[in-house]
């Protein structure tokens, strides 16, 4: 299930994207425009900028801004960032791989086999998804 922070940032994400001109926009103006609370919006924007895909400007006129043009913003890198692995399982993760301590074979493991598949078609959704597009829809 999609965290709320995942949820929010990507909603403050596309309002960003949406907007004429890559001019900083305040927190409050995002917060009141896609609902979402001030102080929790403040620290999932602090997580896009350190990765570097926000800038922010302070004092008058201040605000976050988008770093990178929305077609070059991957949804799988903005999932990672926030909510961490795609993968539903740790034993199916390709960046967050962990062994599962009950299971003795991976490879005969059903459960872990149809992850596979569910990972791998998340993957290529979130992969083949930019901002861009979710602006456009």
């Amino acid at each position: 299930m999609l965290s709320r922070k995942t949820k929010y940032g990507l909603k403050a994400l596309t309002f960003l994207a949406k907007q004429d001109k890559n001019e900083p926009v305040q927190i409050s103006v995002i917060s009141q425009s896609e609902n979402i609370s001030h102080k929790f919006l403040e620290s999932i924007l602090l997580i896009l900028r350190k990765a570097g895909y926000l800038g922010s400007k302070k004092g008058k006129g201040g605000g976050y801004y988008l770093m990178k043009h929305p077609s070059e913003i991957p949804i799988a890198a903005v999932y990672r960032i926030l909510e961490g692995p795609i993968a539903m399982m740790p034993c199916v993760s390709l960046n967050f791989y962990e062994k599962c301590d009950d299971c003795p074979d991976e490879e005969a493991c059903s459960v872990h086999n149809l992850m596979v598949q569910v990972r791998d078609n998340c993957l290529q959704i979130f992969e083949n998804t930019s901002l861009e597009d979710l602006i456009k829809s």
